[in-house]
């Protein structure tokens, strides 16, 4: 009778599944210190002439780029040293500095650059990072807007598109005579010409604008703004 009453009350302890937290904080320190320490490098990997040794590993499971070319039948995935091309060696270290240690350092001369390769690598909290530092500077001055939005307009990044155009519609007075707006292209200037937001005391201002546009380029700038207008 006495065992009896005791197996329902056995069949209450239930397995229970832990985290542990310092482990996962500790296995990406002991990863960077293999990496400072050269320890267990199986790829190199070369860019702009510097090489850089590495884990494939470890690169595998930051990004998919990697983990595509070294789980494929890619020749890369047999290869002891791979050249990747289309990158900045220098903001490269910044990548491997993200994968290693999970830091990240951006500044505003450096971010597309640091974008760009993000974008190539398939480094979505990298991209994140660098957009936001984007729509935070917007507003350091007309030269860097503009040179964010024609950025923003080739890469489709809606929230930095968005921000630079708030930004150059409500101060186009000082955009105007900047010696950027002359690097934006029919489709570019004609957007934001024709905005309803555009803020112009003066329509001279606006005439002025697209006068020295067409100047900078004067025959091939009058036929494609001539076809934008037909």
């Amino acid at each position: 009778m006495a065992a009896a009453d005791k197996e329902p009350h056995a069949s209450v302890v239930r397995p229970r599944s832990y985290q542990d937290e310092s482990y996962l904080h500790g296995f990406l320190e002991t990863v960077d210190d293999l990496q400072k320490a050269g320890v267990l490098q199986d790829v190199v990997l070369e860019v702009e002439g510097r090489r850089f040794p590495c884990h494939r590993l470890v690169l595998s499971a930051a990004s998919p780029y990697f983990r595509a070319m070294f789980t494929s039948d890619m020749a890369e995935s047999r290869q002891k040293t791979v050249v990747l091309q289309g990158l900045d060696e220098g903001m490269f270290r910044e990548i491997l500095s993200y994968i290693y240690a999970g830091t990240l350092h951006v500044f505003l001369d450096k971010v597309q650059a640091l974008y760009q390769a993000a974008d190539l690598l398939q480094l979505d909290y990298v991209r994140d990072t660098c957009s936001s530092y984007m729509v935070e500077n917007v507003k350091v001055e007309s030269s860097n807007c503009v040179d964010l939005y024609k950025f923003a307009d080739v890469f489709s990044m809606d929230i930095v598109l968005k921000r630079c155009l708030q930004w150059i519609y409500h101060n186009f007075a000082e955009v105007a005579f900047s010696e950027e707006l002359s690097s934006l292209s029919v489709n570019q200037l004609t957007e934001i010409i024709n905005h309803d937001e555009l803020d112009v005391k003066e329509e001279t201002t606006l005439w002025e604008a697209v006068v020295r546009w067409v100047q900078h380029s004067r025959e091939d700038r009058w036929v494609s703004l001539l076809c934008w207008s037909a």
